[in-house]
């Protein structure tokens, strides 16, 4: 029988080196550029949704969206609430972990970009989602969310679209400083939570839900970093 022998302290010391790496290289992405992330965080955030409750209040007739048997079988949680609401943290974390001006540009554009698209969408193709029955009680949380949130601009869900293009944007930042798996692995984790409880909490169906996933995957594609061309010419004989 093979005997179990304990890690030696050269072991240890290396995978307390690769943490430090890790966590450095976390830390100083965090501490680049934060103030013009900081206040650009901000400015987007409080201009989104101006523009978004008048597209809901002014835009035509909204054509309500059917159910599907999954929207059926997905049973309304209220608790997922706080879920819901953690998009806005989680979308401002690829934010503050951009390395440098072109990286945080290109989250930016991506972000701007789906919230374009999205409002085009909502104003000429005005979708909602059908008037579910649950208990919205004066002083619970759900009927504080449909009061501030009523049942309009459904299709895409940005809420989704944000939440997976943030998810892949998050995904690339923490391979790129070679995070450990578990935490890329509650990245995608809080990424699926968010899209979940967009349904669990009846602010989306599943058909708003599958194009807010192609759009946020589909920007997350367009805005990823080119590999720079490697030179391919020969040497030439002297």
């Amino acid at each position: 029988m093979t005997p179990i022998h304990p890690a030696t302290p050269d072991a240890k010391s290396a995978s307390t080196s690769t943490t430090q790496h890790w966590l450095s290289a976390l830390w100083h992405r965090c501490i680049t550029l934060f103030p013009l992330k900081l206040a650009g965080n901000l400015v987007a955030t409080i201009g989104f949704f101006p523009l978004y409750f008048w597209i809901m209040k002014n835009a035509g007739q909204a054509w309500v969206l059917p159910l599907t048997a999954i929207d059926h079988r997905i049973a309304f949680w209220p608790a997922l609430l706080p879920v819901y609401l953690s998009l806005w943290g989680y979308i401002a974390l690829p934010v503050l972990l951009a390395k440098d001006k072109p990286e945080l540009w290109r989250f930016s554009f991506g972000c701007a970009a789906m919230t374009v698209l999205a409002l085009l969408v909502f104003w000429f193709m005005p979708t909602a989602i059908p008037n579910f029955a649950v208990d919205t009680m004066p002083g619970t949380s759900p009927q504080f969310l449909k009061m501030v949130d009523s049942a309009g601009n459904a299709f895409p869900s940005l809420h989704v679209s944000f939440s997976v293009f943030a998810c892949v944007a998050l995904a690339r930042q923490l391979r790129a400083v070679g995070a450990p798996a578990w935490l890329r692995i509650v990245n995608v984790a809080w990424a699926v939570g968010i899209v979940y409880s967009t349904m669990a909490v009846r602010q989306h169906v599943l058909i708003d839900v599958m194009g807010g996933f192609a759009l946020g995957v589909a920007l997350g594609i367009a805005t990823r970093q080119r590999a720079p061309a490697r030179a391919t010419a020969l040497a030439r004989p002297a």
